[in-house]
């Protein structure tokens, strides 16, 4: 059986962040066909034009580790209806320049979490606009998870609720039959 890599983005830079203990849930709950790593975002200079002919550092950086994932999780909370800014220029720093966007044909599993009922559901369609125009390959369904106790998912990624395991567990097994069926 295959064995793919997963590029794990977390859109939370908060301490302590719900989206940080969903991400781990996810990731301890996915098929063990799946090895996840845990990319930084948060040192990305903003986007600008003029530092494509000499990308900083981090930039590379970034890159070369979506690059060499087989797919990416997104786990984001959602900032005043979208997506926050620190995920949104990752995004652009990956699509540029157009001839090497690394989101093309990439597979990308989107979730979320907050303590509010509709969760992060449109945060993440407006995040499911953004890719469809880099011709990413969205999991579809919406996967959010609304955040209704503070042990609800300990720091450690332990789920106290049986049926948000489950739906976690379910949604990581549709993520890693369509990276299989996009690879294979």
């Amino acid at each position: 059986m295959s064995q793919f890599t997963v590029a794990m983005l977390v859109a939370s830079t908060r301490t302590g962040s719900i989206n940080v203990r969903l991400a781990k849930a996810i990731e301890a709950l996915a098929p063990e066909t799946l090895s996840f790593n845990w990319v930084q975002m948060d040192d990305l200079p903003f986007y600008h034009g003029d530092l494509e002919g000499d990308r900083p550092a981090a930039v590379r950086r970034f890159v070369s580790e979506i690059e060499a994932a087989d797919a990416v999780c997104i786990v984001t909370p959602e900032y005043n209806r979208s997506i926050p800014a620190v995920l949104k220029n990752a995004i652009d720093w990956g699509s540029k320049p157009g001839d090497r966007n690394v989101w093309r044909d990439k597979v990308v599993a989107m979730s979320g979490t907050s303590p509010g009922g509709i969760g992060t559901a449109v945060g993440q369609q407006h995040l499911r606009q953004i890719l469809s125009i880099l011709n990413a390959v969205v999991v579809p369904g919406e996967v959010y998870v609304t955040f209704k106790t503070p042990d609800m998912i300990d720091a450690a990624g332990n789920v106290a609720d049986d049926s948000v395991r489950d739906f976690i567990a379910a949604f990581a097994k549709r993520f890693e039959a369509l990276i299989r069926r996009m690879r294979d």
